[in-house]
């Protein structure tokens, strides 16, 4: 499925944790801070991404503690495209939303970008 079909798709079938993040990243509620969820990025669809700040922000349920390799690679090429990957479990994201938040704030209001 092309990017944008599989965007979509992903946006329509959200986690819970991605959708308790999304309330907190739409809008420019950070700060002003443009954020866009599931977009496409070379061969992969990102959960989140700042354009402007060059960041990816991941959420990995269960079933990526078997795929550590496969994440691994994954952030490396986004790294080579030239972004910053941020990485959370999903239960921080449902459980320690707060504290999720202040990172990713934290990294969005540093230098790089």
């Amino acid at each position: 499925m092309p990017g944008k079909q599989r965007a979509r798709a992903l946006r329509r079938d959200a986690t819970q944790a991605e959708r308790r993040l999304w309330r907190h990243l739409r809008d420019r509620q950070m700060r002003g801070h443009k954020l866009r969820r599931q977009h496409p990025i070379g061969p992969y669809v990102v959960d989140f991404v700042c354009m402007e700040k060059r960041l990816v922000i991941e959420l990995d349920g269960g079933h990526h503690a078997c795929r550590a390799d496969s994440d691994e690679s994954r952030t490396r090429k986004l790294e080579a495209f030239g972004f910053r990957v941020l990485r959370f479990w999903n239960h921080e994201a449902l459980n320690e939303t707060d504290g999720v938040l202040r990172r990713i704030l934290e990294i969005l209001e540093s230098e790089p970008g």
